[in-house]
C-alpha cells in the first residue's frame, strides 16, 4: 500500500474491533489525477494544453464495461502521483468530443500528450494491462 502523503491514524480498540482513519495533512494540497471534462473550453484547457500527458476516457453512464473501467483506471491514474491525469468525458454530454475523436463505441482510453494523440484502447482492460498503457506515457 503506498502512503501518498496521507496519514493513518488507529483509534484505541472497542467492542467492535479497531478503526482506521484516513486524514491528509493540513499542509499539503491534493490535486486531483482525475477530473470530468464541463465542456469543449474546458477540454481544451485541460487536456489539450495540459504540461504532463493525459488520458481521455470516453465512457456513458448506461455503459456497464464503463462502469468496471473507471475504478480500475482511477487507481492506476492515482498511483503516479500527478505524472499523468485522467480527463473523463461522458460521450452523452459531449457528443461533439466523442465525434472529433472518431469514438464509436465505450470504453476508449486515448493517451495525449501536447495536444496529440498517442495511442488508443477500446473495451473493459485488466489493471495489469491498465497499468501498462499508463506506465507507458506517465513521466
Amino acid at each position: 500500500m503506498q502512503r501518498l502523503g496521507i496519514q493513518t491514524v488507529r483509534t484505541s480498540r472497542s467492542l467492535l474491533g479497531s478503526r482506521l482513519y484516513t486524514t491528509a495533512p493540513a499542509q499539503e494540497q491534493v490535486v486531483p489525477a482525475a477530473f470530468k471534462v464541463q465542456d469543449h473550453k474546458d477540454f481544451d484547457e485541460r487536456v489539450m494544453n495540459s504540461k504532463v500527458p493525459v488520458i481521455v476516457d470516453f465512457f456513458a453512464t448506461w455503459c456497464n464495461p464503463c462502469r468496471m473501467l473507471t475504478p480500475r483506471i482511477e487507481t492506476v491514474v492515482a498511483e503516479k502521483q500527478g505524472k499523468i491525469l485522467l480527463a473523463k468525458v461522458d460521450i452523452d454530454e459531449h457528443t461533439d468530443l466523442a465525434l472529433d475523436y472518431h469514438v464509436g463505441s465505450v470504453p476508449v482510453l486515448i493517451a495525449m500528450k501536447d495536444g496529440k494523440v498517442l495511442e488508443r484502447i477500446v473495451g473493459l482492460q485488466d489493471t495489469d494491462k491498465l497499468r501498462q498503457f499508463v506506465n507507458k506515457y506517465a513521466e
